[in-house]
């Protein structure tokens, strides 16, 4: 699966996370290992998963050690299945014992949510709908988290609050409402900027539809009263495609009773501040 990925902003990520754990060095390893030593590091995954993180794995022993051989056996965005090796490097053991940390940190913590995430969308698979992460995300972490959401098989949402206008409930209540908020919000930004509102009564709805909105959030709601939404967008949005998406506590017994209520979009926050780690092991022989 070929999943884009900032070669550079990743580089740079992973070497602060380097800098974070090692700080003036290890001690341990340095003290008790030779520094000419070799040794072979196998990735093992310990259980099922969506693996996502092993194309970031390179970069933290190429930091370390940039003779290292890496062979990456598995591929991010695969299903593995537990007791299968997904990755070796070879080099300095120094920099493996190092590393090791930081590495399967990637690797348990972004397989986590893209297993999590696959879950979801195959909850979801007969139907049209989408997953969609949200900005809960670990801070520092959000580029990565949002990747192996795509690993996993959904979408990203807003990458942060520069690329989209998202007017929540709080907006709302400090502008005045839907129809100032969005008249403001179209005054001030470019026409191609997407524009979405949070819904939460059927009279926001109405006002958002006289105002052409054609992206609505129905936050917090049931199954029923998402598809009593959908009904009056059908009736009063004058044929015009309006996208819904729906949010707020969805876990796995609820989400296809969402997207068969016939939400477009399905946002869950539990996909990166939820997800449990994978169980990934690295194991350790001299050569």
């Amino acid at each position: 699966m070929s999943i884009p990925l900032d070669s550079e902003k990743i580089r740079r990520l992973v070497a602060g996370f380097l800098r974070e754990d090692v700080g003036t060095g290890d001690l341990t390893t340095n003290s008790i290992v030779p520094a000419a030593l070799r040794a072979e590091g196998r990735f093992v995954a310990r259980q099922d998963c969506i693996l996502a993180g092993i194309d970031i794995i390179p970069y933290v022993f190429e930091l370390l050690d940039p003779s290292a051989q890496r062979t990456l056996i598995g591929r991010d965005g695969e299903r593995v299945f537990a007791g299968r090796p997904i990755a070796r490097v070879r080099g300095r053991a120094r920099a493996l014992l190092t590393g090791e940390r930081v590495a399967l940190n990637i690797l348990q913590r972004l397989s986590g949510i893209a297993t999590l995430t696959n879950q979801f969308v195959q909850a979801v698979r007969s139907t049209k709908a989408r997953i969609l992460d949200t900005r809960k995300t670990t801070p520092g972490w959000r580029t990565l988290e949002k990747y192996a959401v795509r690993c996993g098989g959904g979408y990203n949402h807003r990458i942060g609050l520069f690329d989209a206008i998202l007017i929540k409930d709080n907006h709302l209540a400090v502008a005045g409402g839907v129809k100032p908020s969005v008249e403001r919000a179209r005054r001030q930004t470019a026409p191609n900027i997407p524009l979405e509102v949070e819904i939460s009564t059927p009279d926001q709805l109405r006002e958002a539809l006289e105002l052409r909105v054609n992206h609505v959030l129905l936050d917090n709601m049931t199954p029923g009263q998402v598809r009593r939404c959908i009904g009056l967008i059908r009736q009063e949005s004058g044929g015009r495609k309006v996208i819904v998406e729906c949010s707020g506590g969805i876990n796995l017994r609820s989400v296809k009773h969402f997207a068969h209520a016939g939400a477009d979009w399905i946002s869950v926050g539990a996909l990166t501040h939820s997800a449990p780690a994978t169980d990934i092991s690295f194991e350790i022989d001299l050569v």
